[in-house]
């Protein structure tokens, strides 16, 4: 990855910075003329210079200019206005003036703001990416938690700073430098006044800051630590929970936050001894602007229009400077920040992008014999695990990998299939290095099954049908405002660096799987599943879950066709006493009260077994119509009976695990 962010950002959005650096440059103009504006309404109209006489005008927007060799040329000679039309003239102006330079800041942030977006999702993908090319031994070093932290949380801050990148120091020091020489063209000493503070302000603070950024990154790296370590805890829960380490784990964190909390702490206190002292320099300027410049006044050598808006501009001065300092911190917080995310994703081993390249269509099938050629690998801890392995398996032959513990024979599965790196030595499909080949080749050609099972959280249709979503086999046609988002999406994952792949299409390879499309996909998937033997659990976890009926209607109307050719089924084979079903106003002995009082089985937790009797809708209705008292006295008189009845037996007796009711 690139080491300094600001190439990064350069390299992808060179042109849009280019653009924006223009606009800021053109938002200075109607800026300096915010500053000279007050300045003429008060000599002006205000103060009556230029209309000491009765009926006196002015001309109003003339325009001329001394040309050089030329001479005074003027292109229009304005509209002469008297007093009070040029004072609501010009504050007119004074209004547009605001207009304009808000437009200004609008569209710049905007602008900016989705630049910064663009680059936050590209650097996001691109992290990921990686991700899904490190090699398989990396895994085994890094903790998913950490992995995830840094690309959802770390790389955050980023996003706020790349649209400010280069337009931030342009605009903020444009701003500054505009107010700064309307001061000094105002008059020269309060000027100097200004121009010492800001120096003081520029060279005193980002030096106070740097402790900000070491407690910043140590700040950084213990949230990571803690992350990982609570990663750690819920993946070992069981360890804990069997070992009785729960209050081990407790201190351990409750150590790991009192460390955090001292660093935050301060961070706290000499962040705001920052501003302390940055607040003081800014407030110290209009102090001596009041006395040198009332000073100046008073002796003629300055009027008030002049005073008044230098003041004014110098309140627009403290606002950019502290906003740059802000900035320069965050820039050097930032590529700390992104310095680290690059170590951790800087893995010797990388595969290739051409390795894991989209392919469309199918391979042709493996027909040349897997080789592994002198063989040899290590475990983390640098022991040989194969040592110089050397075989050839043929097209059709079965071959079992017998080892010892070390995992021999599991290692040189995982290196036929991928997932383990040779130390010397390689694997090969006849001439060629396994390592070499597309995953479009292996991944479809060859086939892994390790004792090692994940599923994805998804459903179980979309990780039965996992291993057949190689590529997007059909295009989704989008009408009316949905085909608009979708050439939005289009446009905006290609202005991201991102693939623009829909993930509404088809993904599942059908020919693969044995079936020529959705209608005919289940019968193939079933035919798998009676292979592995797992059509019976398959079914089994089906009848233990609830269907979603707004998207599977037709299945519910099947199921209620189903229970009536169920019922007529066990009747024709006289089997129908094996099955009963609900009936209104009958009791079905083989349900439960609650069942029958709900006509049917809970279809969730919110009322099944006691949560049904804690329900306070439930318990109204059993008020209402006198059950409660009922029921509460038919299990009073169990309990008595099974008392007498089993009184005699110790509680660990296996024949209270046979009564339903205790």
């Amino acid at each position: 990855m690139e080491p300094s962010l600001a190439r990064y950002i350069w390299t992808h959005t060179k042109k849009q910075q280019l653009w924006i650096l223009m606009i800021v440059v053109l938002s200075m103009i109607p800026y300096f003329m915010s500053f000279d504006l007050p300045k003429l309404i008060i000599n002006g109209p205000i103060q009556g210079s230029g209309f000491e006489q009765p009926g006196a005008t002015q001309p109003f927007m003339r325009l001329h200019y001394n040309l050089p060799f030329i001479g005074e040329v003027q292109f229009f000679s304005g509209f002469q206005l008297d007093r009070k039309a040029t004072l609501f003239a010009l504050s007119l102006v004074f209004l547009l003036l605001v207009v304009i330079n808000g437009l200004f800041k609008l569209y710049i942030n905007t602008y900016k703001g989705r630049l910064g977006e663009r680059m936050l999702r590209r650097i996001r993908f691109d992290l990921v990416d990686r991700v899904l090319r490190f090699p398989p031994f990396y895994f085994k070093r890094v903790k998913s938690a950490e992995v995830a932290t840094m690309v959802k949380d770390e790389v955050e801050p980023l996003g706020g700073f790349i649209g400010d990148a280069f337009v931030q120091p342009v605009l903020l020091g444009g701003q500054a430098l505009t107010a700064m020489l309307f001061i000094v063209v105002q008059n020269f000493w309060l000027g100097m006044i200004a121009v010492v503070i800001v120096a003081i302000q520029i060279v005193l603070i980002p030096r106070m800051r740097r402790r900000l950024i070491v407690l910043g990154r140590e700040r950084q790296l213990t949230a990571r630590a803690l992350s990982g370590r609570v990663g750690e805890i819920v993946d070992g829960i069981g360890a804990v929970h069997v070992h009785d380490t729960s209050n081990y784990e407790r201190a351990d964190i409750a150590a790991r936050l009192g460390l955090i909390f001292k660093i935050r702490f301060d961070l706290y206190q000499w962040k705001f001894m920052v501003k302390f002292l940055n607040n003081f320099l800014a407030q110290v300027t209009p102090f001596l602007f009041y006395m040198i410049g009332g000073y100046l006044v008073i002796q003629g050598r300055l009027d008030v229009g002049q005073l008044v808006a230098v003041i004014s501009a110098y309140k627009e001065l403290p606002g950019p400077m502290k906003e740059l300092i802000d900035w320069d911190q965050a820039r050097q917080d930032i590529q700390v920040k992104y310095q680290q995310v690059v170590e951790q994703f800087t893995v010797d081993g990388l595969i290739a992008p051409r390795i894991g390249a989209l392919t469309i269509d199918d391979p042709d099938p493996m027909t040349k014999p897997l080789s592994a050629i002198s063989l040899s690998i290590a475990d983390d801890g640098g022991g040989m695990v194969l040592d110089r392995i050397s075989l050839q398996v043929k097209p059709g032959e079965t071959v079992a990998l017998v080892s010892t513990a070390t995992g021999g024979a599991e290692a040189l599965a995982e290196a036929f299939a991928r997932l383990n790196r040779p130390d010397s030595g390689r694997v090969a499909s006849g001439a060629d290095d396994l390592l070499e080949l597309p995953e479009a080749v292996t991944g479809r050609r060859m086939s892994y099954a390790s004792s090692d099972v994940f599923l994805f959280q998804a459903s179980l249709r979309d990780n039965l049908l996992y291993g057949l979503k190689h590529a997007p086999l059909t295009s989704v046609p989008y009408d009316g405002a949905a085909a608009d988002q979708h050439r939005w999406n289009i446009h905006e994952a290609r202005r991201s660096g991102n693939p623009d792949l829909d993930i509404r299409s088809d993904w599942i390879n059908y020919a693969s799987a044995g079936a020529t499309g959705p209608h005919d996909l289940f019968e193939a998937v079933r035919r798998v599943l009676d292979a592995v033997v797992l059509s019976r659990d398959i079914l089994d976890l089906g009848l233990r879950s609830s269907a979603d009926l707004t998207r599977h209607t037709e299945l519910a109307r099947r199921i209620v066709e189903l229970r009536a050719g169920l019922r007529t089924r066990l009747e024709h084979e006289g089997l129908s006493e094996l099955v009963v079903p609900f009936e209104p106003g009958a009791y079905n002995k083989e349900a439960t009260i609650g069942q029958n009082l709900l006509f049917g089985a809970a279809a969730g937790p919110e009322l099944a077994d006691r949560a049904l009797a804690a329900n306070p809708y439930f318990g109204s209705v059993l008020r209402q119509a006198g059950l409660d008292r009922t029921l509460y006295e038919m299990g009073m008189e169990i309990a008595e009976q099974a008392i007498e009845l089993f009184a005699d037996l110790p509680p660990d007796h296996q024949f209270f695990q046979q009564l339903a009711f205790m």
